[in-house]
């Protein structure tokens, strides 16, 4: 019975109120912290539980009423608004009862690097990075670019944007992976329809905590930045790349003056990458997590075509196709592929948790 499932959230939740009210946790900030948190991510789906319980509990009050020859037809009324209210209360627990991603509410580093296409690829990459600013705009998100690297003819070799605001990483994580854009570019005077790529990497951001990066384990380097299209060029040494000895990852900064800032860029971005590769190796590890996963995350996967000639946005991953593509990229209208993302990895994780 569905209802029994819900009883251990009710208890736990009882006895953290109850362990937060005791004299020897009040003095144990560390694990006053930890249960803060953990009551946190439990009220939700506790309130709904509570909910569920008490209707189902009328649900059956009310059916014991249906022979009652003065109540009978109030009791049947009132089925016909509990039965359906208990059916919804079901799944919105079933979503809640699913574990939950720890890097959900964090911020992001969004990587962009242009691929197959040359010209064509460092354009699209422009065009994709204007649609996930005009998403964050939407979501009061707050966007800084950490470092980019100009095409030859216009957009972008690579870009990396740090993304800040609420729940960051749960609506963008599903965006990593090969993006496949097919139009007619500004340089084709046959009006033939070209296909490129660009791959985009979605990294949460970390905490000293959670990677520790030894100092032996870094080799820094410092250089003089170049510019390029008329940009001033430092004439220091305040360029900095970090190479990762132990995994071989290597971040380069070069966007700020000062040497000092460009360091410390280029350690946060280091940080978040050996803590994704570190991800990914558990994931690789852990068949279960994979099936949670809506594709593989990995950047090698096609997971979307972007067809301008058509207006049409395909992502391969859930099957959907979309005659918007002028307002996805325009507008930033990304909810209309991101909402559907998620509802399927949680309809996934549902199906894998056996509710």
């Amino acid at each position: 019975m569905f209802q029994d499932k819900l009883q251990p959230f009710i208890d736990r939740y009882n006895e953290i109120n109850n362990l937060l009210s005791s004299p020897d946790i009040a003095s144990n900030i560390k694990r006053m912290t930890e249960l803060g948190k953990e009551q946190s991510s439990l009220s939700k789906l506790v309130e709904k539980a509570k909910e569920y319980i008490d209707t189902a509990e009328a649900i059956v009050e009310n059916k014991e009423l249906l022979g009652d020859s003065e109540l009978g037809d109030l009791a049947k009324e009132e089925l016909g608004e509990l039965e359906p209210k208990l059916e919804e209360l079901e799944e919105e627990i079933k979503v809640l009862m699913i574990p939950s991603d720890p890097n959900d509410d964090k911020n992001i580093f969004l990587e962009l690097r242009a691929g197959a296409g040359g010209d064509e690829s460092a354009l699209f990459v422009a065009d994709v990075f204007k649609m996930y600013l005009r998403y964050a705009e939407q979501k009061n998100w707050k966007v800084e670019i950490v470092s980019s690297s100009d095409g030859t003819a216009g957009g972008y070799k690579e870009m990396v944007a740090q993304i800040k605001g609420e729940a960051v990483y749960s609506k963008l994580k599903y965006e990593a992976g090969t993006h496949r854009v097919q139009r007619v570019p500004d340089t084709e005077t046959q009006g033939r329809v070209h296909t490129s790529a660009i791959t985009v990497a979605v990294i949460p951001e970390v905490d000293d905590v959670e990677v520790d990066i030894k100092p032996n384990e870094i080799k820094m380097d410092v250089y003089r930045s170049s510019g390029c299209g008329g940009q001033s060029v430092n004439t220091t040494d305040s360029a900095v790349r970090l190479t990762h000895i132990p995994t071989g990852i290597v971040v380069a900064i070069q966007d700020e003056k000062s040497q000092h800032k460009n360091r410390d860029k280029a350690m946060k971005v280091l940080k978040a990458r050996v803590y994704e590769a570190q991800l990914q190796e558990k994931l690789a590890e852990t068949s279960a997590q994979r099936k949670l996963q809506v594709g593989s995350g990995d950047r090698s996967e096609k997971i979307r075509t972007y067809n301008y000639p058509q207006n049409r946005l395909t992502d391969h991953r859930i099957g959907l196709t979309l005659y918007s593509l002028d307002m996805i990229m325009h507008n930033g209208d990304l909810d209309a592929v991101v909402d559907p993302l998620i509802a399927h990895a949680q309809a996934e994780a549902i199906k894998e948790a056996g509710l």
